[in-house]
């Protein structure tokens, strides 16, 4: 059988987590706490951000995570399509923008060439 790339979460792997480093790991959940709390934005927004943003990140953990979150929390299944969306055009639309690197260098490899 082959070995799955993502491991499932386990208590064996939350309790090495731990053990090898207690402090961060604190420090961890209480930012994310923090983060996600109710605040200017809504926590149903910020997880429907947070949706956005694992796509882009491709973090399978927080995508299925953020994804029952928002669910949870209220969010509808096309509100979280559409934040996909979003995260699909900003990352298009940041290949488009560096294009200009590519094509700055190519004006400028004809003028010097």
């Amino acid at each position: 059988m082959e070995t799955p790339m993502y491991p499932a979460a386990s208590a064996e792997l939350a309790k090495k987590r731990r053990e090898l480093a207690p402090k961060p790991l604190d420090a961890f959940k209480a930012f994310g706490a923090a983060v996600f709390a109710d605040g200017a934005l809504p926590n149903v927004t910020k997880q429907l951000i947070a949706v956005a943003v694992a796509h882009v990140t491709q973090c399978p953990y927080c995508i299925r995570g953020h994804t029952a979150e928002a669910l949870k929390r209220g969010a509808s299944e096309a509100q979280i399509m559409e934040a996909i969306w979003v995260a699909a055009e900003m990352r298009a639309g940041g290949a488009y923008a560096h294009a200009n690197l590519a094509l700055d260098t190519m004006i400028h490899a004809h003028k010097e060439g």
